[in-house]
């Protein structure tokens, strides 16, 4: 298998319509490592680790985000595979 990372940054009004238990869920069912968290500027910061074609299904998934969000961008950048990670988890 093909194990990727990726950072990405979602903006728009994403934060309080549960986008981050929302990424969760969507991660865990991907099968990917890595965390999500809101950002004092009001966006949405994530790092997916895993399978690339999961990473890939998971960033297109970003732009639609749970029913009460808009999404009006998602900019991503490769970051390092990180063998360490366990899990999805939220960070405040």
């Amino acid at each position: 298998m093909d194990q990727i990372a990726m950072k990405a940054r979602v903006t728009g009004h994403v934060q309080g319509v549960a986008f981050r238990a929302w990424t969760r869920s969507r991660a865990d069912r991907l099968g990917l490592s890595g965390w999500v968290c809101n950002e004092d500027n009001g966006s949405v910061s994530a790092l997916f680790d895993g399978e690339k074609d999961a990473v890939q299904t998971m960033i297109d998934e970003l732009w639609e985000g749970p029913g009460a969000a808009s999404v009006s961008d998602v900019q991503t950048e490769m970051a390092d595979h990180d063998t360490t990670l366990k899990g999805f988890r939220i960070r405040r």
